[in-house]
């Protein structure tokens, strides 16, 4: 496991000359995408000779904040060079003016459709940023008042969810063909009494253990479709449920700029086919509040890929965090302006949600 970096104490370790030397190289990497040399740096406004710049380089890369890419003599900064920088140098403040108006705009342009909302969402990221956007579709939490499993026909039936406030939601299951009425109703009468007045995240748990140990007075049949049920509404079956949508794998491409760089964009196009990996990765924002970044390594996704992720939570009614969205991309990402751009669009789509379930409930 990646242990948090001490930026504080690394910070401390470096007087006002390095300090002054190694934001002028992160902010001129991040702004190019090249390193940064010693003779650039004397003709930025750094009084000090090429020679002794290049004495502060030396030192600020034994302490593993710059390295030499490739044969350049120039430095650019380490992933933990520019966590540093981003804990300790970077200002964050709102998005430009003409940014949030893009936002605004676009999204409630979108309509009230969930998906044409979470797409277009992804679509802004990926655009504003020049990475690709990563949404999640939001979960279903609310209260339950009634569940209930209905045939269709074949091998297929519907697990319907209602809930107290007045929505009706349902996803298709597998049945064996020909499975009797009798056991859909007696596997939606033992779902229904469980959960009416909870949640499926309170209970699911405690169903399950009941399911697994032979405690439900259900038989295999009844109990499958229980299980399925609860996998559908709580997304753990994958690719179904919660849904991810990731636009802008062209810009990862465009960014690439030697054969190392391709290969580690193919390793992290490999990674976002693993749709159930990036939800894991989203909802780890479910217990952070606003933003948070990984930088390299630090993300256990796509340590191999020389990547950033850039993620926030959005909320439902009632201040409940029910998905994630954010951006992936090249470690030389424009922090300053890509991280209050995701949580600012995390807090549009949040209001679109709950206001349009505030019609929905009314209407």
């Amino acid at each position: 496991m990646i242990q948090p970096l001490d930026t504080q104490s690394l910070l401390q370790r470096l007087d006002q000359r390095s300090r002054d030397i190694f934001r002028e190289i992160v902010e001129g990497y991040l702004s190019t995408g090249d390193p940064v040399g010693s003779r650039t740096l004397s003709k930025s406004g750094i009084a000090l000779s090429p020679a002794s710049i290049r004495n502060v380089m030396a030192d600020l890369t034994e302490l593993g904040l710059l390295e030499s890419p490739h044969i350049s003599a120039g430095r650019a900064p380490t992933h933990t060079g520019l966590r540093l920088f981003v804990d300790g140098f970077l200002e964050i403040g709102e998005p430009s003016r003409d940014d949030r108006m893009e936002i605004d705009d676009r999204l409630k342009s979108a309509g009230t459709n969930i998906e044409a909302v979470m797409g277009e969402a992804s679509n802004i990221l990926s655009g504003l940023t020049g990475g690709a956007g990563l949404v999640t579709s939001p979960t279903r939490d609310a209260v339950v008042r009634h569940a209930e499993f209905v045939p269709l026909g074949g091998r297929e039936a519907l697990c319907v969810i209602v809930t107290e406030d007045g929505d009706v939601e349902n996803r298709i299951v597998e049945v064996p063909e020909g499975l009797p009425a009798t056991t859909l109703i007696e596997a939606g009468n033992y779902l229904s009494t469980r959960v009416r007045g909870r949640t499926l995240t309170e209970v699911a748990s405690d169903i399950r253990q009941e399911l697994r140990s032979h405690r439900a007075a259900l038989d295999q049949a009844a109990s499958s479709l229980v299980e399925q049920g609860l996998a559908q509404w709580s997304g753990d079956a994958p690719g179904r449920g919660r849904s991810l949508i990731v636009r802008g794998r062209a810009n990862l491409l465009e960014d690439a700029q030697a054969a190392e760089d391709l290969d580690r964009v193919r390793q992290l196009f490999n990674e976002l086919e693993r749709q159930q990996s990036l939800l894991d990765i989203l909802d780890t924002t479910r217990e952070a509040d606003g933003v948070r970044l990984f930088i390299g390594a630090e993300n256990q996704l796509f340590p191999l890929s020389g990547s950033s992720v850039i993620v926030a939570p959005y909320m439902g009614g009632g201040k409940q965090v029910i998905g994630a969205l954010g951006v992936i991309g090249p470690t030389r990402l424009n922090y300053a302006r890509v991280i209050p751009m995701v949580d600012y669009t995390a807090k549009v789509v949040g209001e679109l949600l709950s206001t349009r379930r505030k019609k929905d409930t009314q209407g």
